[in-house]
């Protein structure tokens, strides 16, 4: 789903340009604490699969509906690698094959920002009740999925309200709908490789490894930890000794 060149006014073009490259160094300046050989070359191998998947496309008037990426991405590399791969993934699209590189700002903000964000934090949540099994990362990324290319859509519909000539205020809901119904077949296919990475490499996998839920601690343990000498008086009064 690609903003086409020539829909959206050059103010806007701009305003969410500059919001988009913003985005991008914040999450480029987050990454390098989580950047490792895995997680790059995962990412790497995210980039192949995105482009190969997103030739395959579904059209709508000014714009271009297929596989965003934004949920495989945050399942397995986390939000930060995650928006700079699906960006690197639209840059490519624009040197390879054509994709018109006047609205990358705009293109980079709907599906590398807003649908890897959205994909990540309905992941945090989800996690919180379910497992982190292969029935529970296969719900998550069909929701997911589904939120993520919603999210996108929604970004790409306010920007045509705002800088289409005329604007396209009633094109929201149908780009929405669209893309909420291609999520479906997105989220089957995050599902699918991200069940199989966490089967057998289940490292690579974020969703897996982390966000973790902070606990916490009952009262006494968080006693002992604020006041490591009380240890000894609990030690003392359970009827033990102490070494």
């Amino acid at each position: 789903m690609h903003v086409a060149g020539g829909t959206v006014g050059t103010p806007v073009t701009i305003a969410f340009s500059v919001a988009a490259v913003a985005a991008l160094g914040f999450c480029a300046a987050r990454a390098r604490t989580h950047l490792d050989r895995p997680s790059a070359l995962t990412a790497g191998l995210l980039v192949v699969l995105l482009l190969a998947a997103q030739l395959i496309n579904h059209l709508l008037p000014g714009v271009h509906g297929h596989l965003i990426g934004g949920a495989l991405a945050a399942m397995l590399v986390g939000p930060w690698i995650g928006a700079l791969t699906v960006t690197t993934v639209l840059i490519l699209d624009g040197l390879l094959f054509g994709d018109d590189l006047s609205t990358l700002g705009l293109n980079v903000l709907n599906l590398a920002i807003l649908g890897t964000a959205f994909a990540y934090l309905l992941v945090a949540a989800l996690l919180r009740g379910l497992p982190r099994n292969p029935d529970g990362l296969a719900t998550i990324a069909l929701t997911t999925a589904m939120v993520s290319a919603g999210a996108a859509a929604a970004g790409a519909g306010l920007q045509y309200a705002l800088g289409g000539d005329p604007p396209l205020t009633g094109l929201t809901g149908q780009m929405v709908g669209t893309q909420v119904l291609i999520g479906i077949g997105e989220g089957l296919i995050t599902a699918a490789a991200v069940v199989a990475v966490a089967r057998f490499r289940p490292a690579l996998v974020h969703a897996v490894t982390g966000p973790r839920v902070k606990r916490t601690p009952p009262p006494a343990l968080a006693a002992v930890a604020d006041e490591p000498e009380s240890l000894y008086r609990v030690v003392r009064r359970r009827g033990h000794t102490a070494y």
